[in-house]
């Protein structure tokens, strides 16, 4: 490879992983703006923020949806609310570090879901793999001592298993196959977004975004736009002009990069404290996870960031590319967890 080919290289993958560390720094940003009281107004404001942008940037081939697409986004839009929900009760009820590396599990949940569905076994190189990602998250949540785990815990790995279905049903509905990533994308936060309002109108259930945002001081701002501007829109326009520059591989390589910075970033300023067994459960989620992702790459090309997913507290799953890229919830194929182009979709 030749200097000026390794410059081009480099310069596509760092945005890419920068990505990756917006995502991993996701969860201590919705620990900092949100409480139990104000999870429903917080992810109305995130994404009433980011729904203009992706409208006025994707308008004409939002308009050239049919009908069929925009219901079957619609459909999958409910998930990804499902998939919000859980990840922001659960990254309130637990720390960062646990809610980043648990919900990478999906990486592991999805190649399990495929075969199944395909009455295909699995290698046992990979069997051995998912077994070391669940002793890890075994160990991490039993940090301070083997207790019961935290209703954040639970929560973060209920997340994990609703990314496996969205991926699978975005990657099998005939009604969105072949439709535009960002226009996809559109349209099911569009669903989520009304999910959210509704429940926020039901007595009970939390603050109103409005009354949530005035009592905003500047740093849960500063979180609010971090979540929305870096870890959703960033996120999904680095992924969609990324997987159209270098393979979908690679960048499912980078962006398999977010339990690690969710770690790191959880340790070192969260001030996270998961004990010995705790770090003995991150190393071998990490390790479980990347020997996972390498064992299941037939499977891997069926999920896409961000869920969600990222869908994780980043942004929103993306729409898989006529390739085959991501989606909204995550680049279906660029990793187990972001089929296609899944939208960045993270807690």
């Amino acid at each position: 490879m030749t200097v000026t080919a390794a410059r081009r290289t480099w310069l596509t993958d760092l945005p890419v992983l920068l990505v990756a560390v917006v995502w991993g720094s996701s969860y201590l940003a919705a620990k900092g703006v949100t409480t139990g009281q104000t999870v429903l107004a917080v992810l109305v404001l995130r994404f009433a923020l980011v729904l203009p942008v992706l409208v006025i940037a994707g308008w004409r081939k939002l308009r050239a949806l049919s009908g069929a697409q925009i219901r079957g986004a619609g459909l999958l839009g409910l998930v990804l609310a499902g998939i919000f929900l859980l990840e922001t009760y659960g990254v309130v009820h637990t720390s960062a570090t646990n809610a980043g590396l648990i919900i990478s599990l999906t990486m592991i949940f999805t190649p399990i879901a495929e075969s199944r569905m395909h009455g295909t076994g699995l290698p046992r190189s990979f069997v051995a793999a998912a077994g070391l990602s669940v002793l890890g998250i075994v160990l991490l949540t039993q940090g301070a001592g083997f207790t019961e785990p935290s209703l954040g815990d639970l929560l973060m790995l209920g997340a994990a298993l609703a990314r496996t279905v969205h991926v699978l049903a975005m990657s099998r509905m005939r009604s969105v196959q072949g439709a535009d990533a960002m226009s996809l994308t559109t349209v099911q936060l569009s669903s989520a977004v009304l999910v959210f309002a509704v429940l926020c109108a039901v007595p009970g259930t939390g603050a109103m975004p409005w009354a949530a945002a005035a009592d905003f001081g500047l740093g849960d701002w500063l979180w609010l736009l971090h979540l929305s501007v870096f870890c959703t829109l960033f996120a999904f326009f680095v992924q969609m002009w990324a997987v159209r520059r270098t393979s979908p591989s690679r960048v499912s390589l980078l962006l398999g990069t977010e339990p690690v910075w969710a770690a790191v970033v959880g340790i070192t300023l969260a001030g996270d404290r998961p004990g010995w067994l705790g770090l003995l459960g991150i190393v071998l989620i990490l390790a479980g996870t990347a020997w996972g992702r390498t064992a299941a790459d037939p499977v891997a090309k069926t999920d896409p960031a961000n869920p969600a997913g990222g869908c994780a507290a980043g942004g929103p799953p993306v729409a898989a590319e006529p390739q085959g890229a991501p989606s909204v919830v995550e680049p279906a194929e660029a990793d187990g967890t972001h089929p296609g182009l899944k939208p960045a979709g993270r807690a």
